[in-house]
């Protein structure tokens, strides 16, 4: 992430002055709050014709093609990466002043990058008022630099071959007990990572050393490779589950299930404007889109993700909501530390 960093330097004043022109007329645009908002948008859309999406959702060409089925005549050029290619590549591409991006949805690290670079246009939508303010980054007025438009909710996976509903911990103080030593698993990579964060955020880091004594076994692997693992029977229950994976593994005949404990992490997918954008009417009708109740219906039936709009039970938790990239950087390697001490190496 340094790396990254570090190719923001010198770029950000020449490229201010490069999208000063057009800040004008897309920010009367981005701010619009008229009854006829989303018939004006949709004549611009129509005129600008296609817009380019950026985005690290797998799913990206299933939810574009929904938007043009809805929106004839407005094309969604996309282009998907994984967040930390997606980021070196806007990054670049402003710094060469040709930035092709007219929507970005991607994790808050990418959002957070542009935001500090100034590099996203704040944007207003009648959609907003359904989203608790921890799903939202608010800038002024009423506006935002993005919102949450889905979430990845880790928690406690388990096989239910190999354990009984009561066996199973429901908080993080049933977790500790002595029990489950050897019963369970862990990602070793960001989402094990961040997991880390949510149990200090709730029980502090002295809870975390004690889980020393369940010699808690990590597993170089995905979340979602986890949760393969686990339902093949490799291991009792996982704290690095991804609760859309269980609800889709389920559909398929999995035997797994999912526990949110005292509070759960929220991976969240964000959408943003950028402030170089070449279609600003077609890009706010896709935001629109997606952070509606209709984009959020398709989220959450067609690939089981959450949406911040509903309340399922749980507490969530964005790891980085109120830090500064600095902040979550120094918190984030303070957390991957706490779990190479607290697990079992293989």
């Amino acid at each position: 992430m340094r790396l990254i960093l570090s190719l923001t330097i010198g770029f950000v004043i020449s490229f201010t002055s490069f999208v000063s022109a057009q800040t004008k007329s897309t920010a009367d645009i981005a701010n619009y709050r008229g009854a006829d908002r989303e018939e004006m948008l949709k004549a611009g859309a129509k005129k600008e014709g296609k817009f380019t999406w950026y985005t690290s959702l797998t799913a990206h060409r299933d939810i574009a093609n929904v938007f043009e089925a809805k929106y004839p005549g407005v094309k969604v050029e996309t282009y998907r990466a994984g967040p930390n290619d997606l980021t070196r590549r806007l990054l670049s591409e402003a710094q060469s002043k040709r930035s092709l991006a007219d929507v970005v949805e991607t994790t808050p690290t990418t959002t957070m990058i542009l935001r500090d670079n100034k590099l996203l246009m704040p944007y207003f939508s009648p959609h907003l008022v359904n989203y608790p303010e921890d799903s939202k980054e608010e800038a002024d007025k009423g506006r935002v630099f993005w919102t949450t438009d889905r979430e990845s909710i880790v928690g406690l996976g388990y096989n239910r071959n190999m354990m009984r509903a009561n066996e199973v911990p429901k908080t993080f103080a049933e977790m500790a007990r002595p029990e489950n030593k050897g019963k369970i698993g862990v990602s070793g990579d960001t989402t094990g990572v961040r997991f880390i964060g949510a149990m200090i955020a709730a029980k502090g880091e002295e809870y975390v050393k004690q889980l020393r004594i369940l010699d808690i076994r990590a597993h170089m692997i995905s979340g979602g490779a986890m949760h393969e693992l686990m339902a093949a029977g490799e291991m009792h229950m996982s704290i690095s589950i991804f609760r859309n994976h269980v609800l889709a593994g389920k559909l398929k005949g999995a035997p797994t299930e999912w526990v949110p404990l005292d509070l759960s992490q929220a991976n969240a997918g964000s959408v943003a404007l950028p402030a170089a954008t070449n279609t600003p009417h077609a890009s706010l009708l896709f935001i629109d889109f997606l952070i509606s109740p209709e984009g959020q219906k398709i989220f959450e039936e067609k690939f089981r993700f959450a949406s911040p709009t509903k309340d399922y039970g749980f507490k969530r938790w964005y790891p980085e909501k109120g830090k500064t990239l600095d902040q979550y950087e120094k918190a984030e390697a303070r957390w991957k530390k706490l779990l190479q001490d607290m697990i079992v190496r293989r």
